[in-house]
């Protein structure tokens, strides 16, 4: 009698353990059909940017092919910092991701006192476009090429200057790396993202942008701002008549990219799904045809090849970082 007493305790003490390690968040996560309620896409950027255009596309069609609402959320602030914290931190269950960009790649190395690694935190889940920053200029400065502002900043030394989406974005570091390899002295204001920017450049608050491009596009075909170049090595397939910086400055290159992260240990079905919808999409003539619009070039990627990426354009800028001796507290 007592050894089956010792024999059903043991076995019962056995079931608890396994519940538990079954009831484990990741493994309800798993044991769902995910997603059974809503995901909320964190862009880090004001509404109306390059971040938030393209992230409201991406919602849609994850939205229809996925059966539950997307929702963007804008979480703005140090240089698309506080978006990404916030996605950090949140629970690893798919329903709280980021619209990643290049400043997570940039923010490693210039932000000294990160309270995270954006590599180590996160979870690579799809990458989405490649894309162009481009030069843009109010229409009255008295510039019409790359070379013809050069000339310009050479000749009044800090006293023009270069908007930015914030410090640590690639707006912010296309516009570092073109002062270093220019040899002009052009001061830095930063805005909260890069729509708040251009109604100052528009009237010549500030003299230039180096903007992602689908936040710039609509502006330079209305004939509002005057495109100089774009900052990839060769003309862009959808601009050809913008010159490459590269035609002036040799060298000169910085490659925007859009792509989605989520929080460390986020299980792997529920990435495997939205690395699927993501996909799909790039897939689709539609948003193919809507992402050239804004001039993006699909990016499609499994998780593996999108944080090998991640780490590759890590290790990029923060050479460039330490070229140029920038740091932010």
């Amino acid at each position: 009698m007592r050894a089956t007493q010792s024999f059903l305790k043991l076995s019962l003490a056995t079931v608890s353990v396994a519940a538990a390690v079954l009831l484990t968040p990741q493994a309800v996560i798993a044991a769902e059909k995910y997603p059974i309620r809503p995901i909320h896409l964190i862009a880090a950027f004001p509404a109306g940017g390059a971040v938030d255009i393209t992230a409201r596309i991406v919602a849609d069609w994850l939205s229809n092919d996925l059966g539950q609402q997307v929702i963007v959320e804008n979480r703005a602030g140090s240089g698309g910092n506080i978006g990404a914290a916030a996605v950090i931190n949140s629970p690893p269950d798919g329903y709280t991701i980021l619209f990643a960009a290049a400043n997570n790649s940039i923010s490693a190395s210039l932000y000294k006192k990160l309270p995270y690694d954006f590599l180590r935190d996160t979870t690579p889940v799809a990458g989405i476009m490649l894309i162009t920053n481009i030069m843009v200029v109010p229409p009255t400065l008295p510039v019409k090429t790359v070379a013809d502002f050069i000339v310009l900043a050479k000749a009044k030394p800090g006293e023009l200057s270069f908007a930015s989406a914030g410090n640590g974005t690639s707006v912010h570091m296309s516009g570092e790396l073109f002062k270093l390899m220019a040899g002009i002295d052009i001061i830095h204001v930063p805005y909260r993202g890069s729509a708040p920017a251009y109604p100052d450049l528009m009237t010549a608050k500030v003299h230039v942008l180096f903007d992602n491009l689908p936040g710039s596009i609509e502006f330079v075909r209305s004939g509002q701002l005057k495109a100089l170049g774009v900052t990839v090595t060769n003309r862009w397939p959808t601009l050809p008549d913008i010159p490459a910086i590269a035609e002036t400055i040799t060298g000169f290159e910085a490659v925007p990219w859009y792509g989605i992260s989520a929080p460390k240990d986020t299980p792997t079905d529920v990435v495997e799904i939205l690395n699927k919808s993501v996909t799909a999409a790039l897939a689709n003539p539609k948003m193919q045809a809507k992402l050239a619009e804004l001039g993006g070039i699909p990016m499609p990627m499994s998780p593996a090849e999108f944080g090998k990426f991640l780490a590759g354009d890590t290790a990029k800028w923060a050479k460039v970082v330490k070229a140029a001796n920038l740091s932010v507290e």
